[in-house]
């Protein structure tokens, strides 16, 4: 509500502005169209349909505004941006248009700009894996084969940035909790917890958020600066979990957000014995709802470890590699009030991945592979694709989601029923 009601003030003011003569030239407009489908591999009956889990078609228009710097303007070099996307989703028969980006930027102070509304933010050194960008996430799209624009989704804030020699400074002000688009069963099965078996449709869980309430808003701060040829940051985060990782009633299935806060730092830059760029991130996760570790009900603290390395190779060839480790705390607690059919964890688990991208015919195919293994979950997840650019406009793309376990219970062992081919096109513009 609060985005709808920013992004409306926004073109209200634009509209003002305009009128006033304020724009130098009418704001050119950009966007594409897309048609995409994702067959699944082999039936899985939980889910509405069986058959596929996507088939949409999407229009999404986008613009930006500079106006000319009157005098009441001139030192504030204000500018707008907008996105929205329109789409027709076949699988759940609906048509609806979300404002994926429209907020304000201002510059009040030759050392400070001032973002306002709806806006995407990506902080940290990971590729497909986070510690301190605590921003919600769309995972529904990501296991079925929507662009990775998709993979994150927009919150609606205020950003306050300050830059100094010395160190700058990101401030984000969340008003209004977003969580992230979870899994539910609906499109795409997973284990459920309170069944103690894979579901899909029959899933019924309750889903508390957090009320809008002053007290409830989430901050998030990064430091940062580069440290000679090295990009050097420092994270602190006050807010919720945005999964669903409490139980507030076991009976009626009811989940909730525990309050989280998250401490944390980054660093990348040129491996010189190695040739290519590593980075290394560290982040510690306060449940503060749980931090003893004895309520069951809720996820217990944590510690998460990341190390990457990429590196350019002759004739269009891209390698990176990643270790992820992830440190319950207070495990011992955790396994004395565990109880009969909770899901069994480990106190470390650890994630490797592989990307190998290779570009064609002068960079206009693009064939990668992107690749998830858990040593000690014993699973699997495999993102293949090729893309075509054919020319300025039209884009094709074809690749599919491959996951396998051991166990229902683990991240991809329990999608394993959703493997999917899917195929893009789009005509931009």
């Amino acid at each position: 509500m609060l985005g709808k009601v920013c992004s409306f003030i926004l073109i209200v003011f634009i509209l003002v502005i305009s009128i006033s003569g304020v724009l130098s030239a009418e704001p050119a407009v950009h966007g594409f169209i897309e048609g995409a489908y994702g067959p699944k591999f082999s039936g899985d009956k939980l889910t509405r349909k069986n058959d596929h889990n996507l088939l949409e078609q999407r229009l999404q228009l986008k613009a930006a505004y500079r106006p000319r710097k009157p005098a009441w303007l001139a030192s504030w070099n204000p500018e707008f941006f907008y996105k929205g996307d329109l789409l027709s989703d076949e699988y759940k028969e609906t048509l609806r248009y979300q404002i994926r980006e429209g907020y304000g930027l201002v510059s009040p102070l030759s050392w400070m700009d001032v973002k306002l509304g709806r806006q995407i933010f990506t902080w940290g050194t990971g590729d497909y894996l986070f510690i301190n960008d605590v921003f919600p996430k769309d995972y529904e799209s990501f296991f079925i084969g929507r662009d990775d624009e998709y993979l994150k989704a927009p919150s609606d804030a205020g950003k306050f940035s300050i830059y100094n020699q010395l160190v700058s400074m990101d401030v984000v002000v969340i008003p209004s909790f977003t969580p992230d688009v979870s899994i539910r069963g609906d499109r795409v099965s997973f284990y459920d917890n309170f069944l103690g078996r894979i579901a899909g449709k029959e899933a019924n869980r309750i889903f508390t958020e957090p009320a809008v309430q002053p007290k409830n808003t989430e901050i998030a701060t990064r430091l940062y600066r580069n440290l000679g040829e090295y990009e050097t940051a420092i994270y602190a985060f006050k807010g919720f979990f945005n999964q669903p990782v409490g139980i507030k009633n076991e009976s009626a299935k009811e989940v909730f957000y525990p309050k989280l806060a998250v401490f944390g730092a980054s660093i990348r830059g040129p491996a010189p014995s190695l040739g290519g760029i590593a980075s290394g991130e560290i982040g510690y996760s306060d449940s503060l709802q749980d931090r003893s570790g004895k309520n069951r009900l809720i996820e217990n603290s944590g510690m998460k470890y990341l190390l990457g390395y990429e590196r350019d190779f002759p004739k269009d060839l891209r390698i990176g590699i990643q270790y992820f480790a992830e440190q319950m705390l207070n495990f011992d607690e955790f396994k004395a009030h565990s109880q009969p059919g909770d899901i069994p964890r480990d106190e470390f688990r650890q994630l490797l991945t592989f990307r190998i991208t290779k570009f064609f015919w002068l960079q206009i195919l693009e064939a990668s592979l992107f690749t998830f293994y858990s040593p000690t979950d014993s699973d699997a997840y495999l993102r293949p694709r090729l893309a075509w650019q054919a020319n300025d406009r039209w884009k094709l793309t074809v690749g599919a989601n491959i996951l396998f376990g051991k166990h229902d219970w683990t991240e991809f062992g329990q999608l394993e029923g959703n493997d999917n081919f899917y195929t893009r096109i789009r005509y931009s513009f």
